[in-house]
């Protein structure tokens, strides 16, 4: 199993980092605030491609100043990006990023859904991206999401306008919208969807623009701007203590996978929407002119407002509770009223307001952060009534159980009662799991086989408990997740989510094994319990052309939560070869094959995810020179790993340790991707580094980004870095330089060592250098220019200057030959007469 840890450094003064998990408790003036927006019946939604795309100025300006209820629609998960604090990529990455969202939306206010889209990395073009997405698919869920989430008004955060001229996937998202804005409320598309929603007319649709949708700020301020509405998102909340900026800077600095960590900022600022269709503005700075936004708009709703807009007004911070009974009555009333949207939204929002007012707390917390079907469970309950109100607990209903337990205990104030409850996990309750990685993707697409799970960011908790309450003679169930709590010495108290595992999983020690030669190698197995006493074998499947000794190796495992390593000898085939090695773990007679990834980062709740257990194994034809390889890390990924499968040794180099004599150990110093855009002591270390080279080191220097260098010279030479990249992963690869020895030593690389690569050839190259360097590949995608700064070679002294944005840090985990054979190229050059080839 893999256990992934980071110690983050960025300080973000919110208590949403502290701890991510920790229930909610509202204090009075967050209580005023919910019965502010409890008397706003008007909703936006904010669209765009990623996470990370969204404005969250305008989101909690939204769901802030103008009380209404705001969601962002992301169309992927972000499974193509790059990951800035560890090494996880793709499905993982995207779990990453979902709950970063969910952590940003717990700063701004908003909600957050998606679609069903894979983010497959960059695109150039919207046509391509709607053909590997699935355009039907992807619309569907589009309108699925205005049809629920009934938006008043739609915002899109990229211009439909823009096709070729930014990332497709940024252009497709607000195509869609623009399509699905005109067809959400026509009951003959997508009809399907009716038998759990109904149609849905948003009234007005927005694109977010900005001066730099224009070139520039005086270019913006020529524009004729009678079309647009903008507003100042700097206002400030005294109640907060915070201005709306200084809150979104707060929301998007949870995206700390992608770097955006950043200080807050305050102050006046104008934020532009620019009207594209619906209901006519009529000369108002206001998106809700002439939309009824107030308790009127629904049946039945005018007795609810008057009782609630006193409320609002004449609130009592001293002592909130003095409105139980005015509450009470409006959530009484509010069960009559017809409109089942808006009495589903604003009852779940008035008992939360109830809950707060009441000085409720209720918990449930199991003995364990997680268990498997079939074993026992002990619950904690704390049930505390810290108001003057009359409160009974009637009895509480456990998800899992047929008949709930009856308690009718008055709830004396301020008295904390706990009671303890033992539980079967049922044999048939499904594990926690991502419901979008249930089944097999496309490129483009994950399969959801339940309709109404679709959109949801999280797959919805099995197992909560729901308290039967009598709060002044009205009936109120609340309804709370169990969870896990329990305490650090060095943290104190903190949460986790309750989830359901498998009796037991299996992980392989890497996900990709390369054998550089015929010779055996030993590949751990490592077994961990998910309940006590696992008795049982585990076996592996593997390609018909591998030999896997012993055949089954005997698993005892006492305790839940211990591990057993086992060892299996793997003996590759003569010849080149390919395939996939799963662990089968037998416990009595049943076969288990996933392995079990804990994500552990301070600013999200800890993530437990079942994926299947499998590694690749390769066996290649491969040659190297050197051996001892420096490898300075940069963003995360796992070069240093793939490079010790192919029989390097690699160490790490910490920057304080980047010194004349340190580096003269080393054959090859591998510096890792955009290590120049985090890495702040680079900018003293270069020296060294390009010294390093000139007495005859070899360097090889993985991609960077061109903004928010380090260092002022990157190269010894003129390079300049730019956005060109090719996205299809299939492009065609020109070697421009075919005698080249990087290209011929030790190693002859030829077109089929391109053959294989995932996602992409290669980002962020250069586009100008000097004439020292050479251009040893060319490609580009479809109907573009020949792009050749993929790889450029330098002679600096007596040593050797590599830049390549080829993308190894994809093709190594994915066991791609010909990139390790090419990698291996790179680290030998220089030295085709300093020491023989390895037999």
């Amino acid at each position: 199993m893999h256990q992934i840890r980071l110690c983050l450094l960025l300080f973000i003064s919110t208590t949403v980092s502290l701890q991510a998990q920790q229930p909610k408790k509202l204090n009075s003036s967050e209580i005023h605030e919910a019965v502010q927006k409890l008397n706003v019946l008007g909703s936006v939604l904010y669209i765009a491609a990623h996470p990370d795309d969204e404005n969250t100025r305008l989101i909690s300006y939204m769901s802030n100043e103008v009380k209404a209820r705001t969601a962002y629609l992301s169309l992927t998960r972000g499974d193509g990006g790059q990951n800035l604090i560890g090494s996880e990529i793709r499905e993982l990455l995207g779990i990453i990023r979902t709950q970063e969202l969910l952590a940003a939306r717990r700063t701004d206010g908003g909600e957050q859904r998606f679609t069903r889209a894979n983010d497959f990395g960059y695109s150039k073009h919207p046509d391509e991206t709607l053909e590997i997405w699935n355009k039907d698919e992807v619309l569907s869920d589009v309108v699925w999401a205005i049809r629920e989430f009934k938006p008043d008004i739609i915002i899109n955060r990229f211009d439909h306008r823009r096709a070729g001229r930014t990332h497709g996937h940024h252009t497709s998202s607000a195509m869609l919208s623009m399509e699905a804005f005109d067809i959400a409320n026509d009951a003959s598309k997508y009809s399907s969807q009716l038998e759990l929603t109904e149609t849905w007319q948003p009234k007005r649709l927005f694109y977010n623009t900005s001066w730099w949708r224009y070139g520039s700020r005086e270019e913006f301020d020529k524009l004729d701007k009678s079309n647009m509405i903008n507003f100042d998102i700097g206002v400030y909340y005294p109640s907060k203590g915070m201005s709306n900026n200084e809150i979104a800077s707060l929301a998007s600095s949870q995206h700390l996978s992608q770097g955006f960590g950043r200080q807050s900022t305050r102050g006046n600022q104008q934020e532009y929407i620019e009207f594209l269709k619906g209901k006519p503005l009529d000369n108002s700075n206001d998106v809700f002119s002439g939309i009824d936004t107030s308790w009127n708009r629904v049946e039945g709703g005018e007795a609810v407002g008057n009782i609630l807009g006193k409320i609002e007004s004449n609130f009592n911070f001293q002592n909130p509770a003095s409105h139980l009974s005015e509450l009470l009555e409006a959530y009484r009333l509010l069960q009559n009223v017809k409109d089942e949207h808006w009495k589903i939204i604003k009852t779940k929002e008035l008992k939360t307001i109830i809950e707060a007012c009441a000085g409720l707390y209720l918990e449930v917390s199991a003995s364990s952060p997680h268990a498997s079907p079939n074993s026992d469970v002990s619950l904690q309950m704390e049930v505390l009534n810290r108001s003057d109100a009359k409160i009974k607990l009637v009895s509480y209903n456990l998800s899992t159980l047929q008949n709930g337990i009856s308690k009718n205990m008055e709830l004396p104030e301020n008295q904390r009662l706990n009671f303890e409850e033992g539980i079967t996990i049922p044999n048939n309750i499904a594990y926690t799991a991502p419901y979008w990685l249930n089944t097999q993707s496309t490129l483009g697409m994950y399969h959801v086989e339940e309709k109404e799970l679709i959109g949801l960011p999280e797959t919805p908790r099995a197992i909560f408990m729901a308290f039967n309450l009598m709060i002044e003679d009205t009936p109120i169930t609340i309804t709370k997740p169990v969870v896990y709590r329990y305490s650090r010495p060095d943290k104190g108290e903190l949460y986790r989510p309750f989830e359901i595992i498998p009796e037991v999983s299996a992980s392989i020690s890497d996900e990709v094994f390369i054998f550089e030669n015929d010779q055996q190698k030993e590949i751990e197995i490592i077994v961990k319990a998910g309940r006590d006493n696992i008795d049982g074998f585990v076996q592996m499947a593997y390609p018909n052309d591998w030999e896997v000794f012993p055949q089954k190796q005997k698993v005892e495992i006492t305790n839940k939560g211990d591990i057993q390593k086992v060892m299996f000898t793997v003996i590759p085939p003569k010849g080149k070869s390919e395939g996939l090695i799963t662990p089968m773990v037998n416990v009595n007679g049943e076969f288990y094959t996933d392995e079990l990834i804990e994500i552990d980062y301070s600013h999200i709740p800890f993530q437990t995810v079942l994926i299947p257990s499998e590694s690749k194994i390769v066996r290649l034809n491969i040659e190297k020179r050197g051996n001892n390889i420096g490898y300075i890390e940069g963003a995360g990924d796992v070069v240093p790993e793939s490079l010790r499968q192919i029989g390097y040794k690699v160490t790490i180099i910490k920057p304080e340790q980047i010194s004349p004599e340190n580096l003269t150990n080393f054959d090859a110093i591998v510096v890792g991707i955009r290590a120049y855009n985090i890495v702040d002591e680079l900018k003293f270390k270069q020296k060294f580094l390009l010294d390093y080279v000139k007495e005859g080191g070899n360097l090889v220097i993985q991609y960077n980004t061109s903004r928010r260098l380090k260092v002022d010279n990157l190269a010894p030479y003129d390079l300049q870095l730019s956005r060109d990249r090719v996205t299809d992963e299939n492009a065609l690869v020109r070697i421009l330089e075919p005698n080249h020895p990087i290209l011929n030593f030790p190693n002859k690389i030829t077109i089929q060592d391109f053959e294989g690569w995932v996602q992409e050839r290669g980002l962020y190259f250069p586009n100008q250098w000097s004439e020292e360097f050479t251009p040893l590949l060319a490609s580009n995608d479809k109907g573009e220019s020949s792009k050749e700064g993929a790889l450029l070679v330098a002679k600096y002294g007596k040593g050797n200057y590599i830049y390549t944005g080829l993308s190894f840090f994809r093709e190594f985990p994915a066991g791609v030959s010909g990139a390790y054979r090419l990698f291996a190229n790179l680290l030998s050059a220089g030295k085709e007469d300093k020491m023989p080839l390895k037999n």
